[in-house]
């Protein structure tokens, strides 16, 4: 996919876009009409923010209580040092690990945010088990999450 971040977006091709991060299922005919252009015209468009890179895939909304996910977490991860091949190394193992649904490097009093999603505290503990061996984990601090307030509705778009 090229990616062209200098091309500015018109309101077509926002609207194309709040309307497809909000129902990626939608068809065509139905997002040309919501979005006020015939449906050739539309595909173009999708297809144009497809190839560079504005729509980098489409995926489906899981229910993590009904798959045995409920419980997740963020963990701060501390590395013992911060060069470059500790980095790398902590990387490549992390992203091993499937219970990891997101790690964040971070500017601040700790290296990396981690979160983990999983069925229980027996779960976790395996999970955490497998993240302080690590190349190059020094300290974790965890902290479970009792209620999810908001969670990632995707981007926000004018």
């Amino acid at each position: 996919m090229k990616s062209n971040k200098n091309r500015s977006l018109d309101r077509i091709d926002t609207a194309i876009l709040k309307t497809l991060q909000g129902d990626g299922r939608i068809s065509n005919v139905e997002l040309a009409k919501r979005v006020n252009l015939s449906p050739s015209p539309c595909l173009e468009r999708v297809k144009r923010l497809e190839s560079e890179g504005f729509i980098q895939g489409y995926f489906a909304k899981l229910d993590a209580t009904k798959l045995n996910q409920a419980m997740s977490a963020f963990i701060q991860v501390t590395l013992d040092r911060t060069t470059a091949d500790v980095f790398e190394r902590f990387k490549e193992g992390l992203v091993t690990i499937p219970q990891v649904a997101e790690c964040h490097m971070v500017a601040g009093g700790f290296d990396y945010l981690v979160k983990l999603r999983f069925s229980d505290m027996e779960a976790y503990r395996v999970v955490l088990g497998q993240l302080v061996e690590l190349p190059g984990v020094a300290q974790t601090h965890t902290y479970v999450v009792i209620e999810d307030v908001k969670q990632d509705g995707g981007l926000y778009l004018r």
